[in-house]
């Protein structure tokens, strides 16, 4: 069955690409047809390691003109699109969705009891974060399209269709395809933070609309047949925050005012979809039977009571649809018109399904009605809840601005004992800290400003506010004060992000120096959140140090939530790659210590991420089946603590991949030059990606350039160095002082390191060390070429030790799917790999002032390209 499943995939990669050749001979005619046709069949030899076929490439490549160059890497960047379409249309349709049934198997061998199901079930408290961050590459034009092009991929497989219906999806798929070839791949400009969120709540509409109600009966529906008792109306196990447009760390352009616009554009889709979804109630919802609340309601004289209950609500829904667009545009408008909170949809939903089950109707009931319900509980009137992101230097800068204005000396030359003083003491303060007639700089106006715009809107419009680069308790006290000061009159939680290595160890300190704080213990009211930064303690340390870092920390953290009685939601902030803490999500979950998902599962889900995982609804309900039975999965029978020579292993293998990584990276006075001529990075700062600056500081090295970019520019060579450097030579040493034994054992009951190498075991199918090796000869100098055969060197010697361990003869050699999948898209990645040599040696050449632009625009197609064949960016 498996065969025959990856024939009708690649039977779908072909057609698409036969439709994409016919589109290019039309506008260029056989020849250039038969040109690409010839790089492809090189770039699918040179993949398996045909050299002819390689040096056939290069030197077609090298005789092309710039601007054949640029309709070659158009090419093969839409030859991988229309790759991943047919890919993602084959998962989210080809295959059943068993994992909340085979979590049942699994616990039906524990012999569990139902309560303890019923609790774990109870925390079972999924918050997806929506962040730009900005991995993803296409345009929003492109996005639709191929949604598009999904859904008709997904009909043609129906074998009802007759030949007019056939036809007419051909003669679609044909202009979907020619409309796309003919539109500009790449950005022109940078998106602002605006058009981020507005795409955010464009994969709500498309997608999760549909999903989120979906998942939700199935699951319930699942447990009532295992249990007897299904979920209650108000579940809540999954909803939705975001970054986009609230993630001011490093970003100049997310303001105060980009914020609030965000917040009313959030609040303007959700009630444009609710009302389209009570107006199809209103149209189906015609019966007279009712019961004595909602008669009370509508009158004697209602013929249609459920109309006539919910046509107000339709009618407030539309009013703050069109008030908004009103208010935006300058108009004047009357906001008390404009529904306010989650209740208004509510309570008449409520009645009306409460009294449908009380006529007998329950049929009606349980069905759009019920649909809309969920969708109030989980989406509710702001659509999603927005995070408030900022650096804590910044608001240091606002209290040391104050304190020298009040003559009263400068908080940032203060010791930490000094500013907890002030800060406690300010926050029991019953009058105002900051003059009205102070007038701050720009910068910390800005920080005031934010402020103030959270106390302005209403508190469910918000999720938490999360700390960058906090490490010590004033630096969470500040933001408290700051709120405070501004009249934000509820306990908005305010999160630390502990990022780098140093951080991570000093987090549990940090928290238990909060929380022994009474004033502090009194406001978080019994709740903290904490969020674990994995991209930069990854680029600071090296994956393993970090993930061990990670782990060490949250285990400590929930020891010391315990302790105090705190429930402690511990907020992921994971990117897509292992080098940016990316795993399977069940692999991830499973790997956690013991007891932190107690209080929630919070994750971030990055750029490009979400559309593979969230695009569609039928992949969107996948991804939230899988996260839920792990999530329970975790809850109900955790993995095991580590045994303690378990930890004395991975203790002394960090430390040692922590030295072998840094050894490369900060002290190697070769790397950085090698770094900046052997990958795109310098090319990739002028890529439009997303809103946010490449660096945190533009005059900064590799220690202030983004997890983002510095991931990206190792994918873009297949060397995905930060993943791995470091590691293996580490657990040989490990093997080297006997404990092989140690590390078996590990590999075999801790999920924690098994999830670390089976990881690797991708990583290593995705990496390409004769592409690396390529790109050192077309493009380092020759003083620096023995340095990438040093780090070639290690990745060749790292996956023989890692198959050894593994037991393997092949990379992936556990997961046929995963390898076959990039096996479809190494054919195609190859030839843009070599163009992109190509088209970085030309560059490099030109004056830097005057680059040719099909030169530019050729690299940025190559760049979205590669990134497209290797489905992560960063």
């Amino acid at each position: 069955m498996s065969g025959q499943m990856d024939d009708q995939l690649k039977s779908s990669v072909r057609y698409l690409g036969s439709k994409l050749g016919e589109t290019i001979k039309a506008q260029l005619g056989d020849e250039w047809l038969e040109r690409i046709e010839q790089v492809r069949k090189a770039g699918k030899r040179s993949n398996q390691g045909e050299q002819d076929a390689t040096e056939l490439m290069a030197s077609m490549f090298a005789q092309l003109s710039d601007s054949d160059l640029l309709v070659m890497a158009r090419a093969f960047t839409q030859f991988l699109n229309l790759a991943n379409i047919a890919e993602q249309e084959f998962n989210a349709h080809q295959q059943t969705d068993d994992s909340v049934e085979k979590l049942f198997e699994h616990l039906d061998e524990m012999d569990l009891a139902e309560d303890d199901f019923a609790e774990a079930l109870k925390k079972l408290e999924i918050d997806l974060v929506l962040t730009a961050h900005p991995t993803e590459v296409y345009r929003r034009t492109f996005i639709h399209k191929y949604s598009e092009l999904n859904d008709c991929v997904k009909h043609l497989r129906n074998d009802s269709l007759n030949s007019v219906q056939r036809n007419s999806l051909e003669l679609r798929i044909a202009d979907l395809i020619t409309q796309s070839w003919h539109s500009e791949e790449v950005r022109a400009v940078r998106p602002t933070p605006v058009d981020e969120a507005t795409w955010g709540f464009s994969v709500i509409e498309s997608s999760l609309w549909e999903a989120v109600p979906d998942f939700i009966r199935e699951l319930s529906t699942k447990v009532e047949n295992k249990f007897g008792v299904g979920l209650p109306l108000d579940a809540k196990p999954v909803h939705f925050s975001s970054w986009m447009g609230g993630d001011r760390d490093g970003n100049p352009f997310v303001t105060a005012k980009v914020t609030q616009r965000v917040l009313l554009l959030a609040r303007k889709r959700a009630a444009r979809l609710f009302a389209d979804d009570i107006e199809k109630l209103v149209v189906e919802l015609s019966m007279s039977d009712c019961d004595d609340k909602v008669r009370e309601a509508v009158g004697a004289d209602s013929r249609e009571p459920y109309r006539d209950l919910l046509r107000p609500l339709w009618e407030t829904l539309v009013g703050t649809r069109d008030g908004i667009t009103d208010y935006l545009d300058g108009l004047p408008v009357d906001q008390s018109q404009w529904i306010q909170d989650d209740q208004e949809l509510l309570v008449p939903l409520m009645a009306c399904y409460d009294s449908l089950n009380q006529c007998g109707m329950q049929n009606v009931a349980n069905s759009l009605l019920l649909d809309v319900i969920r969708r109030a509980h989980c989406f509710g009137v702001n659509l999603l809840q927005l995070d408030v992101r900022q650096d804590s230097e910044r608001h240091a800068e606002v209290f040391g601005e104050l304190t020298r204005y009040l003559g009263l000396g400068d908080y940032m030359q203060w010791s930490e004992t000094d500013k907890q003083a002030f800060l406690q003491r300010e926050l029991s303060s019953k009058r105002p800290l900051f003059p009205s007639n102070w007038q701050p700089s720009a910068d910390v106006q800005e920080v005031i400003d934010t402020c103030k715009v959270i106390a302005q809107n209403n508190p469910s419009a918000f999720g938490i506010y999360i700390i960058s680069m906090a490490s010590l308790p004033s630096d969470v006290m500040a933001v408290q004060l700051l709120l405070q000061e501004m009249n934000v009159s509820w306990p908005m939680p305010v999160a630390p992000l502990f990022e780098t290595l140093d951080d991570l160890n000093n987090a549990p300190e940090v928290m238990q120096n909060l929380l022994a704080i009474d004033w502090y213990r009194g406001y978080i009211k019994g709740k903290q959140y904490v969020m674990i930064g994995y991209s930069d303690s990854a680029k600071d340390a090296g994956a393993l140090a970090a993930g061990w870092a990670q782990y060490q920390s949250q285990e400590a953290l929930v020891a010391i939530a315990e302790q105090h009685k705190v429930k402690l939601t511990l907020f992921h902030g994971r990117g897509g790659t292992i080098g940016r803490g990316g795993l399977p999500a069940h692999a991830a979950i499973l790997s956690q210590p013991p007891g932190s998902l107690d209080g929630g599962f919070r994750v971030t889900e990055q750029g490009e991420t979400i559309r593979y995982k969230f695009g569609m609804p039928a992949l969107a309900k996948r991804s939230l089946n899988l996260y839920a039975s792990a999530i329970l999965e975790a809850l109900i029978a955790p993995p095991p603590a580590p045994q303690q020579n378990w930890r004395e292993a991975i203790e002394s293998m960090a430390g040692d991949a922590r030295d072998n990584y840094r050894n490369t990276v900060r002290h190697d006075p070769e790397f950085v030059p090698y770094f900046r001529v052997a990958t795109p990075e310098q090319e990739l700062g002028k890529l439009p990606l997303g809103s946010r600056p490449a660096k945190r500081k533009p005059s900064g090295g590799i220690e202030s350039l983004r997890a983002i970019p510095w991931i990206f520019a190792w994918a873009q060579t297949r060397m995905v160095l930060p993943s791995w450097l470091g590691v293996m030579p580490a657990v040989q040493k490990a093997l080297d002082n006997g404990l092989e034994p140690v590390l078996q054992d590990m590999l075999e009951n801790w999920p924690f390191f098994r999830s670390r190498l089976s990881m690797l075991d991708m990583v290593f199918y995705k990496a390409d060390a004769r592409v690396g090796q390529a790109y050192d000869e077309k493009l380092v100098p020759a003083e620096l070429r023995h340095f990438g055969q040093q780090l070639r060197d290690e990745l060749t010697q790292s996956i023989a030790l890692l198959l050894k361990l593994l037991g393997q003869n092949e990379v992936m050699e556990s997961d046929a799917k995963g390898k076959e999948s990039m096996n479809i898209r190494n054919g195609y990645l190859q030839p843009l790999h070599y163009l992109q040599m190509e088209l970085l040696e030309r560059i490099r050449a030109a004056d830097e002032d005057d680059i040719p632009s099909d030169l530019q625009k050729a690299m940025m197609v190559t760049i979205t390209g590669i990134a497209v064949g290797m489905r992560n960016t960063g």
